[in-house]
């Protein structure tokens, strides 16, 4: 350092003027060196950095304690954030794990899901198929159809007539005035209303129709007849064809009430027809997609396929079939790997989410089953109203109506529970409520 100082200085030789010598006065006029004063700069600078630090050497000294409580200060705050981290990491991990779980949970929860629905659906197919099947060949019941047919016959006299008496009796009353038994043409006109009214044409009949194509075919041959005989008059004609058109009301009305219902069923068995085929393509979606074998459409009736079929699509192997893939996916832990199965098996969400088809179809049939109903009602109620005709008519006793009417009332109840028992359609609808199927699978 005094390296760098004045030459003077080195020296001991101080900058002012020495003692007991005075200043020359001249000396005070003169005009300073600048080199002179060059050279006092570093000097002067060293000399101000020197008062400097020692101007802050006690400010220095009195920081050095806060320094080291800073220090400490911070290595705390350093500790409590690495402490405040381990805390979050472990309640990371704590997240992670509740969610895994959670996840887990999921899976399972959808593949239980899927289970209990595809097996309660089994069940549904079979049930839906077979009350298909039995809604399809009703008609009526043989009782039923017993008194409808006993209505029917021309011979029959369930309303303590016969057409067939009763339009030979119009036919000597009115045609003949009494005189068929005087001369051949009368004898040849009865025996003629009555080849008619025995044609084996008329007898094939299995509709209402044979009364009425009796009695229209009666009066064209009275009309033909009354061209060349000039004993039956047009009079006579219009009188006999006024009382037998009471009849040809009655049966009209059991005609229209006949063909009605009839045409009735037969839609309602298309329908039915139209919604086992829709069972059919929805059953082997199902199959395959479980890797059963789907059912084969043979030369043979679709409802023997469907029963056949069922002999080995039935909830038993179904359940075995969740039997074997849970075993697949068990680990060595003895825990299925819900994960994995669903993953991997992405045919089962599929199945599952297309049982609300299934469930549709299951409502089409009992709003089929209750059209049914509604045909029988309404048959009932034009077979009722063709007794009345008959009774305002006169064509039987109000008694013998009454008692008809009883009696086809008891027949229709009969008939109603009879079907009812049969397809029990309780049991299906209580089968199909067991499918979730709103829970749609992703």
């Amino acid at each position: 350092m005094l390296n760098h100082l004045p030459t003077e200085m080195r020296h001991g030789y101080s900058l002012g003027p020495k003692r007991g010598v005075a200043l020359p006065l001249v000396n005070l006029a003169e005009k300073p060196n600048a080199k002179k004063w060059w050279k006092l700069i570093p000097v002067l600078f060293v000399l101000l950095l020197s008062f400097n630090v020692q101007a802050q050497e006690p400010e220095l000294k009195s920081t050095v304690a806060p320094t080291i409580k800073t220090s400490d200060t911070t290595i705390k705050k350093i500790l409590d954030e690495i402490q405040r981290i381990t805390d979050s990491d472990k309640q990371n991990t704590n997240y992670i794990q509740a969610l895994l779980q959670g996840k887990e949970l999921d899976n399972m929860d959808k593949y239980n899901l899927i289970k209990m629905n595809v097996i309660n659906a089994s069940e549904t197919y079979y049930l839906l198929n077979k009350k298909i099947i039995d809604l399809k060949s009703r008609t009526t019941t043989n009782n039923l159809d017993v008194f409808i047919t006993s209505l029917n016959n021309p011979e029959s006299k369930a309303l303590g007539f016969s057409l067939s008496d009763r339009i030979v009796d119009l036919v000597e009353k009115i045609i003949l005035q009494n005189k068929s038994d005087k001369g051949d043409k009368n004898s040849k006109i009865v025996e003629s209303t009555k080849s008619i009214i025995n044609s084996p044409i008329f007898q094939s009949f299995t509709s209402l129709t044979p009364p009425l194509a009796i009695a229209n075919s009666v009066m064209n041959f009275l009309h033909s007849v009354s061209v060349n005989n000039k004993q039956i008059s047009q009079k006579n004609l219009q009188e006999f064809e006024k009382e037998l058109n009471k009849y040809v009301v009655y049966y009209t009305a059991l005609n229209d009430a006949n063909q009605k219902f009839e045409y009735g069923l037969n839609f309602n068995k298309d329908q039915l027809g139209l919604l086992q085929e829709n069972l059919f393509d929805h059953l082997s979606f199902t199959a395959t997609s479980l890797k059963f074998p789907p059912p084969q459409k043979g030369n043979q009736p679709l409802s023997q396929t469907m029963n056949e079929y069922f002999f080995d699509f039935k909830k038993d192997k179904v359940i075995d079939f969740f039997n074997q893939l849970e075993a697949k996916y068990t680990g060595k832990n003895k825990r299925i790997d819900y994960e994995s199965l669903l993953r991997e098996n992405p045919n089962l969400k599929e199945v599952n989410n297309q049982l609300e088809d299934l469930v549709l179809q299951t409502k089409r049939f009992e709003n089929l089953y209750n059209e049914y109903f509604t045909l029988l009602d309404s048959y009932y109620s034009k077979v009722n109203n063709g007794l009345k005709i008959a009774q305002d008519n006169g064509l039987a006793d109000k008694s013998i109506i009454d008692n008809k009417q009883a009696e086809f009332r008891n027949l229709k109840t009969e008939a109603v529970q009879e079907i009812q028992a049969s397809i029990n359609i309780k049991e299906l609808y209580q089968n199909t409520e067991k499918i979730k199927y709103r829970y749609r699978i992703f």
